[in-house]
């Protein structure tokens, strides 16, 4: 069942057409990387599927409401420096359009308690963000996306900055979480675990889908090339 549906779409970033012409489906229960090279447009693609860069042309559809996506940026310096506990950073995954803070309902606690246990980040509750590790961080940040029960979950390049270990400890996270039944659509120019972790690859180069198909045609792909 398709879930999202890119006709022809072009998204400027700035002056600049960093997504040129792109058409693309994603599947429910797809575990779908987008690879290519830094600037190629992977970023900018994402940006426009969440709304926070406008597509000029074309069109993209999303079969479900946008409240079932959850996104996590390239994290960056004011990121770390947001003045904010682990808990405030997951509970604040709880609100919705139109909800006015602080008020969190037992709900909201509720929901955010659970996601913080399961990324096993209770022992850091009232630890500053910026305390962080890389890799904790990307967990509280991962823990505030699940407060929303996404259905599709979108990741652009999540383990930049990381080490190995700690890459392979968040990439089987997030394959668990495809295995329960969320989809997932990651940014990412590791070709070695996309390999390893997607079912389905789409290549872009210099702001243009080269390649889309399953991961086994992929493969076939790169060794013909």
């Amino acid at each position: 069942m398709e879930i999202l549906t890119a006709s022809s779409v072009t998204i400027n970033y700035g002056n600049v057409t960093a997504v040129d012409n792109a058409s693309f489906t994603v599947n429910e229960g797809d575990y779908f990387c987008i690879a290519g090279a830094n600037g190629s447009g992977k970023s900018t693609l994402l940006k426009g599927i969440v709304g926070l860069c406008p597509i000029k042309s074309g069109h993209l559809h999303i079969h479900f409401p946008k409240e079932q996506i959850s996104y996590l940026s390239q994290s960056n310096k004011a990121d770390r420096d947001f003045p904010a506990t682990v808990w405030e950073i997951i509970l604040s995954g709880t609100q919705k359009s139109g909800k006015t803070l602080p008020f969190y309902s037992k709900e909201d606690k509720m929901r955010a308690e659970e996601s913080m246990v399961k990324l096993g980040m209770e022992k850091f509750r009232n630890t500053r963000i910026g305390n962080l590790s890389g890799g904790q961080q990307q967990r509280a940040l991962l823990a505030r996306a699940l407060c929303k029960s996404p259905r599709l979950m979108l990741l652009d390049e999540p383990f930049a900055g990381l080490d190995s270990s700690i890459s392979e400890e968040l990439y089987s996270l997030y394959r668990d979480l495809n295995k329960q039944g969320v989809t997932i659509v990651m940014a990412s120019h590791d070709y070695q675990a996309i390999g390893k972790y997607a079912s389905r690859v789409m290549l872009m180069n210099n702001s243009h889908v080269d390649f889309v198909g399953s991961i086994e045609e992929w493969r076939a792909n790169l060794w013909q090339n």
